[in-house]
Formats: C-alpha cells, sequence, structure tokens
C-alpha cells in the first residue's frame, strides 16, 4: 500500500507559521543557486517570493498584477515569464498545467516529479512524492517504447477543510 509523503501542508489544513515558509524557501533558493552557479536576481528572488506567499497556485499574471502594483509602473509579461523560467529550470517551482499556475517546490535540492493534490474549491495544491508513482510510469511507458522525459500528475478533488464546510 502506498502511504503519501506530503511535503508540502496547507495553510487551510493545519496551522503554521507561513512566513517561516517562505524565509526558508528563499534561503533554501538563495543556497542552491549560489552551489549551481546560477546567478538568483531579485527579480526572480521576488516572483518565488510571491509564488511562495501561500499554498494556492499563482498564475502569471496574478504575479505581473502584484509587481506593477508594487514598482508603480507596469512590469512586462516577459519579464515575468523568463523568471518563472529561471525557477522551474533550476527546481524552485512547479507548474500546475490544469490551472496554469505555479507553486514553490518544497525540496528543490532533490531531482523529483511532480504530484499534487489540488483542491478545486479553495485552490490549494499539496506536493506529494511517492517514488513509486513516478516509476509505474515509467515502467508502463518503457513497455509500450515511449521515454518519459518529464511528468507531473494532478488529482483534482476536495481538502479536508473544504470537505468539512461542505
Amino acid at each position: 500500500m502506498l502511504r503519501p509523503l506530503i511535503t508540502k501542508t496547507p495553510l487551510v489544513c493545519l496551522p503554521h507559521d507561513h512566513s517561516h515558509c517562505v524565509r526558508n524557501a528563499l534561503a533554501e533558493a538563495e543556497a542552491l543557486c549560489a552551489r549551481q552557479g546560477v546567478r538568483l536576481t531579485p527579480l526572480r528572488k521576488r516572483v518565488l517570493e510571491l509564488v511562495w506567499q501561500s499554498h494556492q497556485p499563482l498564475g502569471a499574471y496574478d504575479i505581473l498584477a502584484t509587481l506593477s502594483e508594487e514598482d508603480g509602473r507596469r512590469a512586462a509579461p516577459p519579464t515575468v515569464y523568463r523568471a518563472l523560467d529561471f525557477l522551474l529550470e533550476n527546481g524552485l517551482v512547479h507548474r500546475i498545467a490544469s490551472l496554469n499556475a505555479f507553486v514553490g517546490c518544497n525540496q528543490p535540492e532533490l531531482a523529483h516529479q511532480g504530484q499534487f493534490l489540488i483542491c478545486r474549491a479553495c485552490k490549494t495544491a499539496i506536493e506529494l512524492e511517492q517514488q513509486t508513482i513516478s516509476d509505474v510510469i515509467v515502467s508502463v511507458a518503457d513497455s509500450i517504447g515511449f521515454s518519459v522525459e518529464a511528468q507531473t500528475v494532478e488529482v483534482v478533488g476536495l481538502c479536508a477543510a473544504c470537505r468539512e464546510a461542505a
């Protein structure tokens, strides 16, 4: 039987110091970028901080609106997309395709595939890390001659808090 390893606990399910999540994510990102010899520019860092401000996936245009509001001038969409591309390439965020949005990666130092439980009501995304799921996908793909390059599993349902409220 598979036991879920939840690597990101949503704020709506369990009270915690969310500012601690953000601080840890930024510190890990700085350390990871230094080890990899890549530059975490102030804009990239701010975009990562915005993504981490909640456990709900955040769209590029939401990020753009916040940056424009803070800066007092209109930020350019390509600037935000380049920052998000950098964060994706370096494993600092995951893209939730079904929502066209991004969430922070809780374990950026470990190469892994994204597996998410997404609440259809509150949009909270809970990242799971189950190597067994990834292994089964690769095994089945191999058996039919398909070479897996990347995988993201998205499971939509209701989180405990929304299910209880319903």
